[in-house]
């Protein structure tokens, strides 16, 4: 019975989704940012896996079909760019400067740190594009030798903390620059960032947006320098 359950791809979906809906609804109710919906959905679902024992490979038949929609959600980020592109094409050089300079940063910060603790190649390439928007994110890890499962958690980590500390950090530096919020919500945290960046404003959603698509491109063009 139980097998039968959990081999139907409508199992990881129906926990996946019944998790995050549960994230949302603790993060309406509290208000606090540390109950980040994804987060709750990633501690919920992990713990449902390892309480009851079932197979990561059985959960995700059905998490597999969700991840399927990441790219057109992803996609639906240039809606927002459209209705504040006159704001993105006015600030095109700062967003685009800001972006270079947050990309070098994440990667300069990585290989810092994995000299500094000593990890092989392999680890340092899995985390390299840690800030970047998944499928470029994965192809890139790939492309390097780097390990698919290990970069998806980097991703999940950089993005949810990116979320959460967002508001603080932009109040303890004192960025009033609307365009400086959005270009380093969106360089530093790549789709999961800019959930909260549209919440903070369609014009700071828009700006992070662009950089989070800029800082792909430009995540990219290193790698390849790397690879050379």
């Amino acid at each position: 019975m139980k097998e039968a359950i959990i081999s139907n791809p409508l199992f990881g979906i129906s926990i996946t989704l019944i998790s995050y809906a549960f994230g949302v609804y603790l993060n309406r109710r509290t208000r606090k940012a540390i109950f980040n919906p994804l987060l709750i959905a990633e501690i919920i679902i992990i713990l449902t896996i390892l309480i009851f024992r079932i197979p990561f490979s059985a959960y995700n038949k059905g998490g597999a079909f969700i991840n399927m929609f990441l790219g057109p959600v992803t996609a639906l980020l240039a809606y927002s760019i459209y209705r504040e592109r006159k704001l993105v094409i006015s600030h095109i050089i700062p967003i685009l400067a800001g972006t270079v300079a947050g990309s070098v940063a994440s990667i300069a910060a990585i290989l810092l740190l994995s000299r500094l603790f000593t990890l092989d190649a392999i680890l340092t390439s899995s985390l390299l594009p840690k800030s970047v928007t998944t499928p470029i994110a994965v192809a890139i890890s790939e492309t390097l030798g780097g390990i698919r499962s290990i970069t998806v958690t980097a991703l999940l980590f950089t993005g949810v903390a990116g979320n959460i500390l967002a508001p603080f950090m932009i109040r303890i530096f004192r960025v009033r620059s609307r365009i400086a919020q959005g270009v380093a919500i969106g360089t530093a945290s790549h789709v999961v960032g800019t959930s909260k960046a549209l919440e903070l404003g369609e014009d700071i959603g828009a700006i992070s947006s662009i950089a989070l698509s800029f800082s792909g491109i430009i995540t990219a063009l290193i790698a390849m320098f790397f690879l050379s």
